[in-house]
């Protein structure tokens, strides 16, 4: 697995969530309440949020 890591937007502020992404998809967890755990994506979810967050900020 990869590491844990916050998107480039998120400036220097822990007010975002990271992710990690895996061979079958990503986890993605609060950075403020990492002891709570995450929520995992399969590869087809993942890739679904990924292309719709890059079309919506065209």
């Amino acid at each position: 697995m990869s590491d844990w890591h916050k998107s480039s937007y998120s400036g220097g502020t822990n007010e975002c969530v990271e992710a990690r992404e895996h061979e079958t998809g990503a986890d993605v967890r609060d950075t403020q309440n990492r002891e709570l755990g995450y929520l995992s994506f399969t590869r087809a979810e993942w890739n679904a949020f990924v292309e719709t967050t890059l079309h919506s900020h065209r």
